[in-house]
């Protein structure tokens, strides 16, 4: 289960460090994405197989699902971690996060979310109350 916060930064080449807490459950070999909420996602290979075959079962003959199975699946790339515990992040996808210097690295249980670390900062200051999150985890039956 991927879960937890956790800061880095990027080198000049791209590359992060996967955190070792997070490595075993994403694997040496993982796909990263574009996200939603202007983050990146990670998933684990088998995670990845399960969103391709959600993808998969969408129909061509609506354009919405078009739209997100080409923004899901244009820019995402294979990762592997290096023996630093580095992974390589193309230049496509740092733009699509304003992904710099310094990062921020989220687990949220079957993905990880990469954010540019004062994108997270202002998502954080501009999320819900936590009153918001009790009203809508009443509406989804949690």
């Amino acid at each position: 289960m991927l879960l937890g916060t956790y800061e880095h930064s990027i080198d000049a080449k791209g590359r992060a460090i996967m955190p070792a807490k997070l490595r075993e459950d994403i694997g040496e070999s993982f796909v990263i994405t574009k996200g939603l909420d202007g983050c990146l996602f990670a998933f684990s290979k088998k995670e990845w197989e399960e969103f391709e075959q959600k993808l998969k079962s969408l129909p061509l003959t609506n354009k919405a699902a078009r739209d997100s199975v080409r923004f899901f699946l244009a820019g995402a790339m294979e990762c592997e971690i290096d023996k630093q515990g580095r992974f390589l992040i193309s230049n496509e996808l740092r733009n699509h996060a304003h992904l710099d210097k310094e990062i921020v690295i989220v687990g949220v249980i079957t993905r990880l979310e990469i954010w540019n670390r004062e994108e997270w900062q202002k998502y954080n200051n501009r999320s819900n109350s936590t009153e918001d999150i009790e009203q809508t985890m009443s509406e989804l039956g949690i």
